[in-house]
Formats: structure tokens, C-alpha cells, sequence
């Protein structure tokens, strides 16, 4: 089979897995030189004549500043495709990069790599496009993931579909399901020219290393890239330690656990609850997207492993805020709160050391918070319609 007609299948399932591309959408599609930048875009160009969207797709190459930077050849194979290439002035980024660059080392890539994508976000909203399109394949995702399990201590590889709400463009990767080595295909296949980086830290990187090790495995272990592949969509299989947290607050069951997802956070929402969920004001679809931010966490409280309240913390600029302990009505009034506060305060002490706590609790309940060591600031005010109170301790 030929390269393009796999690259199609891939670039299409992965469209129809994480609904990448939609009517009227205007796709930047960043171009390097490389040969994966320009087989995405040889199969964007065609993608659009045959999926039946309406979309527009604008080759853009950044100029870094790089030495030796010529595309006289990518300009001409780009018009021979019907789309004129857009150079983007960012020398600067190389400037920049030389005054971070420590004695006998390379260049730093995580500095470029953030310059250059907020360099292309400009390009796209100068242009009113809503998406810019990076050629990441599924040998980068694999890549990407063991590199933050070695270096991160995290498991975790880039997204398919990213939006990003400061610069208002939507990052996608078309090409996520599809084989490096169905790329290098293309480029023979359909003689698509290409030109080498002009980084002078390309092939000297991290990454290049864990490349070279992937490909080793890959020969020894036949099925191990197919399995590396297939475990990034089985979320199903997924089974680690974090999900079965519970730290312990008492001898007689009480524990305190960490909640990653929207299941998690429906045990606390559950429909027998209703005058709990009343009570707070909650709406699901909000605490579902506060779930999903980077600087909030939130904690189920289980009594014999029922849930019976909930606490959650925020990570803000030279502080900490507590921004939500509730207890169900039926299970009040026995210490569980205090515990579970208590447990949360000490945790806290011992990972953002030295930092203040605050937080806005409702004036009938501030006699808990004093007695752990919280200092009122300001007089009580309204919020929510319930009178509240402004509470800081330093830990």
C-alpha cells in the first residue's frame, strides 16, 4: 500500500477520534523543512479535497535566526501545491537562546520549543486563523511519554487536541496516529523535498537518545510499538498507584482521597445528596472544568470508603486557598471536618513550605479554622448570600 493512502487513514482516524478539523476552520500548519512538517502538509492538501470539510490551511516557517537559514526549495514545492509559505521573522528567538545556553552545552530546547509555539500563536491571530497544526506523530508521543517518566517523574506525552484560552488558538496534531516510518515512505514515495535543521543542537538532544533506544527495543520486543501505541488510548487498563490513595485520618476509616477525574467527582455530587448539592450551589459542569485546571485540587472524604464531604485547595500566586469543606448534613458534628482539615493543613506544610493558607469560611463555622491557628482578616462579608469570614494562617 502506498504511504499517502496509510498517512490518509491515519490523519482521518485520528480527526475522527479527537474531532481535529471542522467546517470553516482556518488551520496554520507549521512547516520546519523537515519531513514531517511537509508530508503533513502534502496530506492536509489533499485531506481537504476529499473529506468533504470546508477548511482553509496556511503554510507558516519560522525564521529563529538560525545559521545558513534558506528555503528558497520549501517556498517552491509549497506553490507547486497551490499555497504560498508565509516566513515569520523571529530571529530573536535564537538571541535568546545563545544567553540561555550554559558553558558546553546545546541549545535549550523547552525555552524554543515555548518561544516558537507563542512565535506561531501571533502568526495565527495576526491572520485570524483558530488552529495551528503541529506534525507530531505517534513515534513522538511514545518518545514524549518516557522522557517524562525518566525526566518528570510524570506520565503523561503531549495532546491530539489542546486549546489554549490566553491565545485563543486550538493546537492539533493530525498526524498523531500515523508511523514515522509511513512518513519517510511518503517523502521517497512522492519526492517531496526536504531540507536538514538548521538548529545546531539537532541530533545532540535528549531526545535523539531516547529515539535510538525506542528503535532498539522496537526490534527486540516485535509487538512492544504497537503495545506503546495502543496503551495511550486504554484508559480502561489504566491502574497505578495514585488512584488508590486514601490517606488515613483516624483508626475507624476516615481517609482523605485525592480526586483525578470526573468520576471522582460524581461520588461527591451522588443524586442521593440532593440537599447537599443544594445547599452549596454546585454546578456540575463548573466543578468538572475547575477539575481539569492545574492549580486545583480536590479531595473526597470517605468514611469506611462512602464518600461524606469533600475539601479542595488552590495553588495561587504566594498563597494557598481552601476553597471548599463540606461535609454531608447527616455525618456533622463528629470531628470528620477537623480531621480531615487538620490532615490537608499539615500536608500542605510539608510540600509548599513556607506559604499562607486562606480561606473564606462561613462565619458559623470560624470557630473551627481559629482553633487550628487561622487569624481573622477584614470584617465578615457577603458572599453567596451567606455571611463569610476572611481567614489566613502562615505555615
Amino acid at each position: 500500500m502506498k504511504a499517502i493512502r496509510q498517512l490518509l487513514a491515519a490523519l482521518r482516524r485520528g480527526d475522527e477520534t479527537f474531532n481535529l478539523i471542522e467546517n470553516n476552520d482556518r488551520i496554520v500548519v507549521g512547516v520546519s523543512g523537515g519531513k514531517d512538517s511537509l508530508a503533513l502538509l502534502y496530506t492536509l492538501n489533499l485531506y481537504k479535497k476529499f473529506s468533504k470539510k470546508n477548511f482553509l490551511i496556511q503554510p507558516v516557517i519560522l525564521d529563529l535566526g538560525f545559521p545558513a537559514f534558506d528555503v528558497t526549495i520549501i517556498k517552491e514545492y509549497t506553490k507547486s501545491l497551490g499555497l504560498d509559505l508565509i516566513i515569520n521573522d523571529s530571529k530573536e528567538v535564537y538571541k535568546i537562546l545563545l544567553s540561555h545556553t550554559k558553558e558546553e552545552k546545546h541549545l535549550p530546547c523547552s525555552i524554543c520549543s515555548r518561544m516558537k509555539k507563542a512565535a506561531i500563536n501571533k502568526v495565527a491571530n495576526d491572520l485570524k486563523y483558530n488552529k495551528v497544526a503541529f506534525a507530531h506523530h505517534m513515534d513522538d508521543a511514545i518518545e514524549t511519554l518516557l522522557m517524562n517518566e525518566i525526566y518528570g517523574g510524570r506520565i503523561a506525552t503531549f495532546a491530539p487536541k489542546l486549546h489554549l484560552e490566553k491565545a485563543n488558538i486550538t493546537f492539533i496534531r493530525p498526524l498523531i496516529y500515523a508511523r514515522e516510518r509511513q512518513i519517510e515512505r511518503l517523502i521517497k514515495e512522492e519526492n517531496i523535498p526536504t531540507i536538514g535543521s538548521f538548529c545546531p543542537a539537532d541530533k545532540h538532544t535528549t531526545r535523539e537518545d531516547i529515539k535510538l533506544y525506542l528503535n532498539n527495543l522496537y526490534k527486540k520486543f516485535n509487538s512492544s510499538y504497537d503495545n506503546f501505541a495502543y496503551m495511550l488510548d486504554n484508559g480502561k487498563q489504566l491502574d497505578l498507584f495514585f488512584n488508590k490513595t486514601a490517606y488515613q485520618l483516624d483508626q475507624d476509616g476516615l481517609t482523605l482521597n485525592p480526586a483525578f477525574n470526573k468520576e471522582d467527582i460524581l461520588q461527591i455530587y451522588d443524586i442521593r445528596h440532593k440537599v447537599f448539592v443544594e445547599e452549596q450551589n454546585i454546578k456540575y459542569s463548573k466543578e468538572f472544568k475547575i477539575q481539569e485546571e492545574k492549580d486545583a485540587y480536590s479531595f473526597l472524604i470517605k468514611k469506611k470508603n462512602k464518600v461524606i464531604g469533600t475539601i479542595r485547595y488552590r495553588i495561587l500566586d504566594g498563597y494557598i486557598k481552601i476553597e471548599r469543606l463540606a461535609i454531608y448534613k447527616q455525618y456533622r458534628n463528629k470531628g470528620y471536618a477537623s480531621k480531615a482539615l487538620i490532615f490537608l493543613i499539615e500536608y500542605l506544610k510539608k510540600k509548599y513550605t513556607p506559604t499562607t493558607l486562606l480561606v473564606h469560611a462561613q462565619y458559623t463555622s470560624r470557630k473551627l479554622y481559629e482553633n487550628l491557628g487561622f487569624a481573622q482578616v477584614g470584617k465578615p462579608f457577603i458572599e453567596a448570600k451567606i455571611k463569610h469570614i476572611k481567614l489566613i494562617k502562615k505555615v
